[in-house]
């Protein structure tokens, strides 16, 4: 069934791993017919936790669509990971949402992932629904629950249900404040009861208060509230709903994904409170001419379409869209503004977790997925050809945690290689780095769990078991002090020999990475077309120091004499010669191992500062400054050599309980301590041996 636009809700929960957001997808699915049974993540038979990952390691680790259909609306609810190392699948959903729900449960006290769906839907300036989940559950507490997220976020965190509760202060039931009507649960399953007589008056002082958020979201209604005349019920929803739209009311609701209390309030509130396509936000992007433009969701316009993830297994690829203007019907050609190829559309398809629905149509507004459209990548931009526009690509964060990766039967590099390629597809927020200095393929990721579980994926879907290690670091050498060597090399065989004589001298040259060649031959003592070798000898010299093996740079070599035998000098000769010279002279020139160092951003709460800065001090950073951020955080920016950095990602997440968030960027190469460098020269030799 095909649903217009203003009828269609695109919501994406949000909240900290285990709150519950899988399952309340799952419980407001069976509750609307959506499904027959209700799965639970723990059995692993939920709708959107279908991927083998996901039933093993009992988490959400991509996001999945559950549509729903109540009281004549489509409600498209987007279901994401909680753990932090996914939030890419938050990205992505939150680029095709008009509104958030945030998941928080019962008990626990305010957790991270809480802060920051906040901080995700705010910077998307999204409307958000607080949900309280396991409000029935033993040691459960709304009312401190509640309290936490006032305490955290302010007065516009605002009740719009009253829990109602036993002797043990158990949650029984729920009483919806703008409908005054009351639920209980009865044999497993929510059902409709009389508002118990003592919540009465509760009822009324949230009443009351949620008409002073509705007066103030407009001069009318502030008038009519101040002349002590009532809202009608339709006047309320709109106030509340404009209120929820600029963000200066934020309703809590509370339930059970099990028995399904608290579900019929919360569906009457996306209907009604959350807005539809049209009444979300522009988005922003360039057209043909690389201006900036701003693409409004409109029915009427010509067809156009963003995809916003992939979905590649064993059932083929789909490409999830969501229709930004016109229809979207199969066969149609549209033009994929990043590459600017028209491509004819596949079959079109309404996902439901794993399961898929053959559809002759998306309609404007609507979140489907497109067949088997092998050049389109998440975050390209279909538009019709009269009308370009490519949307602003995804805002992934950057991965900061890396390993090597090797396959543990020889050979079968392509294999990994192929493996990666594909999952990258479905997952473009990691990356991977063929090193040609350290001769490792390096995969960088949010953190060692997404990491994980590319691994089982690559086993489980490609068939290649693979070990990971720390990335080597690509360590330099350099010479301090200016040496003159000769180098001979003289054969005597049965026929004509090999002679070369060459002195060279080296010496440091800080202005130049790659080594320097001159010459400065008098007489003939070498003749000129010899100099090649020489220079090559030096340069294939250069690429192993004598410290720990890795390029030697800043060099300059000057050929300054030598000799020749004219019978059996030659080019390969001279090669060698040039090369017996480096090694007599490099071990005298007062060799020095060069390391990396980065550019260190680090993100964090100030109560967390002294904990990152004195952490930073012991990997020999050094910290550079200060800057506040807009919202209350603040950036440490410190130098830190890229030996300390390997487990950063891991160590600060533990330090700030996953509030940090850092940046890690190549700046140039320094002088490596003496303790620092012994343990590399250590290390390439204990590698050199294996």
């Amino acid at each position: 069934m095909s649903y217009s636009v203003q009828n269609i809700r695109n919501v994406c929960l949000l909240g900290h791993g285990g709150n519950g957001k899988t399952s309340l997808a799952e419980s407001l699915l069976y509750m609307t017919g959506g499904t027959d049974r209700l799965g639970k993540p723990a059995d692993g038979n939920t709708v959107c936790d279908y991927d083998p990952e996901e039933i093993k390691r009992q988490i959400s680790i991509s996001a999945a669509i559950a549509p729903i259909e109540y009281n004549g609306c489509k409600i498209n609810l987007l279901d994401t990971p909680g753990n932090f190392d996914f939030v890419s699948e938050v990205v992505e959903c939150l680029r095709v949402a008009e509104a958030g729900i945030m998941v928080c449960a019962a008990k626990g006290g305010m957790s991270v992932g809480t802060e920051r769906a906040w901080k995700y839907l705010e910077r998307r300036k999204l409307p958000c629904i607080i949900y309280i989940s396991k409000t029935d559950e033993d040691n459960g507490d709304f009312n401190a629950a509640f309290q936490a997220l006032r305490d955290k976020f302010g007065k516009t965190i605002a009740p719009l249900v009253a829990p109602i509760w036993d002797e043990n202060k158990k949650v029984i039931g729920i009483v919806d404040v703008l409908n005054k009507r009351a639920y209980g649960v009865e044999k497993g399953h929510a059902v409709e009861i009389d508002v118990p007589e003592e919540k009465l008056p509760v009822v009324k002082e949230l009443y009351e208060a949620l008409k002073e958020s509705v007066a103030e979201t407009s001069e009318e209604f502030m008038d009519k509230y101040f002349s002590g005349e009532d809202f009608t019920y339709a006047e309320m929803i709109q106030g509340l709903k404009a209120g929820v739209r600029d963000r200066s009311v934020v309703p809590v609701f509370c339930g059970s994904a099990l028995s399904g209390l608290g579900n019929t309030a919360l569906l009457n509130a996306i209907v009604s409170l959350l807005p539809d396509p049209t009444e979300g936000n522009a988005e922003l992007g360039t057209d043909e001419n690389g201006e900036p433009a701003e693409f409004v969701v409109s029915p009427g316009a010509a067809p156009a379409a963003f995809v916003f993830k992939t979905i590649s297994d064993q059932y083929g690829k789909y490409s999830c869209v969501k229709v930004l203007s016109g229809n979207l019907t199969p066969d149609m050609t549209l033009v994929n503004a990043r590459t600017g190829a028209s491509e004819k559309l596949g079959r079109l398809y309404i996902m439901k977790g794993k399961k898929t629905e053959e559809v002759k149509e998306l309609t404007c507004g609507d979140i489907g997925a497109i067949g088997k459209m092998e050049k389109l990548k998440t975050g390209d931009t279909l538009c019709d050809q009269r009308k370009v526009i490519a949307l602003d690509p995804l805002p992934f964060a950057e991965p900061c945690y890396s390993r090597a990766i090797s396959p543990k039967t020889r050979g079968q590099e392509d294999k990994v290689a192929a493996g990666l390629a594909r999952l990258n597809e479905e997952d473009p927020s990691f990356t991977v780095v063929n090193n040609a200095e350290t001769h490792q393929m390096v995969v960088s990721a949010a953190g060692d769990i997404q990491i994980d579980v590319l691994v089982a994926k690559l086993k489980n879907r490609f068939g290649v078991e693979v070990t990971l290690d720390a990335p080597r670091v690509p360590y330099r050498e350099k010479i301090r002090k200016t040496v003159s060597k000769q180098g001979r090399h003289k054969k005597q065989t049965g026929g004509s020999g090999q002679f070369g004589d060459v002195w060279v001298r080296f010496e440091p040259n800080p202005d130049e990475e790659e080594m320097v060649f001159a010459e400065e031959v008098f007489g003939g003592s070498v003749p000129k077309n010899f100099f090649p070798a020489v220079e090559k000898g030096l340069r294939e010299a250069c690429a192993h120091g004598v410290l720990a093996g890795y390029p030697v740079v800043n060099l300059k070599a000057v050929l300054y004499d030598g000799s020749y035998h004219p019978v059996d000098s030659s080019e390969i000769a001279f090669k060698t010669a040039a090369q017996l010279a480096y090694k007599a002279a490099l071990p005298e020139a007062n060799p020095v191992l060069l390391e990396p160092v980065g550019e260190l951003k680090v993100t964090v709460p100030d109560s967390y500062m002294g904990d990152v800065i004195g952490d930073l001090n012991k990997r020999r950073g050094r910290v550079m400054g200060m800057n506040p951020t807009a919202d209350g955080d603040q950036v440490i920016e410190a130098e830190v050599p890229m030996a300390e950095m390997t487990t950063y990602a891991i160590d600060l997440r533990a330090m700030t309980q996953s509030r940090g968030s850092f940046t890690f960027h190549f700046v140039r190469y320094e002088d490596c301590p003496p303790a620092a460098q012994q343990k590399a020269i250590e290390e390439a030799k204990a590698l050199a041996e294996e």
